[in-house]
């Protein structure tokens, strides 16, 4: 397998910890994932969720690269809509000035929490579909070598930040090939539109300045141990989590649950399938297979690999038992 293997941060804060340990363990992970040779680090916009501790995204991100030397780190992503696209392109501005060439920027719709955060977030939320699709245009010309915009991003102007448009729907793809940039799908949590998505994408897309053909990155859910036994324990903490949320109960990253699924019901059972099907759970040949299947499934030129596990060695050593696989 030759497919560029990217991660996923979000951050995860585990039952019995805090939000300290969990950047302890990220800055720790990130140089793994550095020696192991993945291509980009990113980390996610969340506000709100208990067990997610990547809310101040640009600022774990100038840790993060401050803390490593090669790895590409960046946000996947920035959650437009909470934001002024001015202040964007100086906040990665200045990361591209403090780490040039490093950084990447992923931009999605999606508010990140729940409707009353958003508020809090930013009080002027539009309801216009445009919005999202203009601020990610006046965010690239911000950050132009010459915007067409009076206001200047200082840092911001002239920096080469590459731009990616993030979705789990066809909206964030059509809006991906329209632009000419870089697509990347959320498949590790949404993945019921994946395939039409990706379809729009490549068939309507249009080069850029940034990007001369379609380049598509999906989530991905791995989670490896020395044999399949163990990393079905593993998977367990993210599998409660995920019922904990759907069910309005958030909650930091439980600690693993022999036979979790057979405690469950039908229904709960069934979401996890759904939401949960662009996932590789197992020892090495199992991770392997799973992976491989994806790929020839899907054409994906990238994977962004998550792995929200409870126990940081253990989520170290599933990233280490992946990378040996390449």
């Amino acid at each position: 397998m030759s497919t560029p293997l990217s991660v996923l941060d979000l951050a995860p804060i585990a039952e019995g910890s805090d939000a300290a340990q969990s950047f302890r363990n990220t800055v720790d992970l990130a140089r793994h994932a550095e020696r192991l040779g993945f291509q980009r680090y990113w980390l996610a916009e969340h506000h709100g969720m208990p067990g997610i501790a990547s809310a101040a995204t640009a600022v774990l991100i100038g840790h993060v690269a401050g803390a490593t030397r090669s790895i590409r780190v960046g946000a996947g992503g920035i959650m437009l809509p909470n934001h002024s696209p001015l202040v964007i392109a100086e906040q990665f501005g200045t990361l591209e000035a403090l780490y040039p060439g490093r950084i990447d920027l992923g931009l999605g719709r999606a508010p990140g929490s729940d409707p009353k955060t958003s508020r809090a977030l930013r009080r002027d939320l539009q309801s216009d579909p445009d919005a999202f699709p203009n601020d990610v245009v006046e965010l690239m010309d911000f950050m132009a070598d010459e915007p067409r915009q009076t206001v200047q991003a200082v840092p911001g102007r002239g920096a080469k930040v590459p731009v990616w448009i993030l979705g789990s729907s066809l909206f964030g793809a059509q809006l991906a090939a329209m632009l000419g940039l870089p697509y990347a799908f959320a498949s590790h949590f949404a993945p019921a539109q994946m395939m039409q998505a990706i379809e729009v994408y490549r068939a309507t897309f249009k080069p850029s300045a940034q990007l001369a053909k379609p380049y598509v990155m999906l989530g991905f859910n791995v989670f490896a141990a020395d044999n399949d036994e163990e990393a079905q324990l593993l998977a367990t903490s993210m599998q409660q989590a995920f019922v904990n949320l759907r069910t309005g109960r958030p909650s930091k990253l439980p600690p693993p649950v022999p036979g979790y699924l057979d405690q469950i019901g039908p229904q709960a059972n069934a979401m996890l399938r759904e939401v949960l099907a662009c996932t590789a759970i197992g020892s090495p040949d199992t991770v392997r297979r799973g992976i491989r299947e994806f790929i020839e499934r899907t054409g994906a030129d990238e994977l962004m690999i998550t792995s929200q596990i409870h126990d940081h060695a253990a989520r170290a050593r599933s990233y280490e038992l992946l990378a040996e696989l390449y």
